[in-house]
C-alpha cells in the first residue's frame, strides 16, 4: 500500500504540471534510463552521488546492505555526438553473517555515440557500451571482464512531457548474460524542477524476470549544475534504495547556448 501511495502522489504531480522548459544540462542520473543525448564537444561532465540500498535473499543468504558513496560517472565530449565515459565507485557491502566490506568497485570504461538526431524530428537514438575491468577491491570485484550495452531512444511527447527507454544486454564473464529494459516518463514542473517515474528490470540469464520501479526529481541550480533525488523498490524481489547527488558540466554548456 505504501508503494501505491508513492506512485499515486507522483502521478498527481505529473497531472498538475503545466510548464516545461528545456534544461541546459542533460544527465544520465538519477534514473536507470541512459539519455539519448551526448554532452557538448570539449566539455567534462561529472555526475556523482550516494546510494543506500537493501536487498533480501542475497547469494550469501539473508539481507544485504549496499552503500555507494560516492558513485561517479565522468563524461568527456570528444566530438559532436560522441563521448568517453568512466564509472568509478566506492562501495560498502554488509551481509547478516559477514562484516562490512569496504573498497572500490570494478572500473567501467566506455563510450556513448548518438546515431540519430534531427531538429525537425522529436526522436533521438544513441548507443552506449561499457567494458567492466575486474580491478576492484578484494571481495568487491567480479573477478571477470564484463560488458554493459544499451540502445537508448527518446521522444518528446509534447512541451510538458518526454519519454525515454533503453533496451540492453549485459554480460559479466559467465553464463548467458542478462537482457535489460527501462522506460522513464519525465515531466517538467517549471524551468528548474522535473520529476520522473520509471519501471525497469532484467531478464536474468534469459530465464528469470526481475521487475523494479523507481521515481525521482531533479532541480536545476544553474544551467550547468543540477541536483537530484530518487528512490526505488523491487516488484518481483525484495529491494529498495534511496539516492541523491548532483551533476556538473564544465566547459560546454555556455558555449552550446551561445552557438
Amino acid at each position: 500500500m505504501k508503494y501505491f501511495n508513492c506512485l499515486l502522489t507522483i502521478l498527481l504531480m505529473i497531472c498538475c504540471c503545466h510548464i516545461c522548459q528545456a534544461q541546459n544540462i542533460v544527465t544520465d542520473r538519477p534514473d536507470q534510463t541512459e539519455s539519448s543525448s551526448t554532452i557538448p564537444k570539449g566539455s567534462l561532465q561529472i555526475e556523482t552521488g550516494f546510494l543506500l540500498g537493501f536487498t533480501g535473499g542475497s547469494v550469501y543468504g539473508g539481507d544485504e546492505r549496499q552503500i555507494l558513496a560516492p558513485s561517479n560517472l565522468f563524461r568527456l565530449g570528444l566530438t559532436k555526438g560522441f563521448e568517453l565515459r568512466v564509472v568509478s565507485q566506492i562501495e560498502s557491502l554488509k551481509y547478516q553473517q559477514f562484516d562490512a566490506r569496504l573498497g572500490v568497485s570494478d572500473l567501467e570504461v566506455g563510450f556513448k555515440a548518438q546515431i540519430f538526431q534531427k531538429e525537425d524530428v522529436n526522436t533521438e537514438i544513441a548507443f552506449l557500451s561499457h567494458l567492466i575491468l575486474p580491478i576492484g577491491s578484494i571481495l568487491l570485484t567480479g573477478d571477470r571482464f564484463g560488458t554493459i550495452n544499451k540502445l537508448s531512444i527518446a521522444h518528446d511527447i509534447n512541451e510538458q512531457m518526454s519519454i525515454g527507454y533503453n533496451v540492453g544486454y549485459n554480460h559479466f564473464g559467465t553464463g548467458k548474460g542478462d537482457l535489460t529494459y527501462s522506460v522513464a516518463l519525465g515531466v517538467g514542473i517549471n524551468d528548474k524542477m522535473g520529476v520522473y517515474i520509471e519501471p525497469y528490470g532484467d531478464l536474468v540469464e534469459f530465464k528469470t524476470f526481475v521487475a523494479n520501479f523507481d521515481a525521482g526529481t531533479t532541480y536545476l541550480l544553474q544551467p550547468n549544475f543540477q541536483l537530484d533525488f530518487s528512490f526505488g523498490f523491487g516488484i518481483t524481489d525484495r529491494m529498495n534504495y534511496v539516492a541523491a547527488g548532483f551533476s556538473w558540466n564544465i566547459g560546454g554548456i555556455k558555449s552550446s547556448i551561445n552557438n
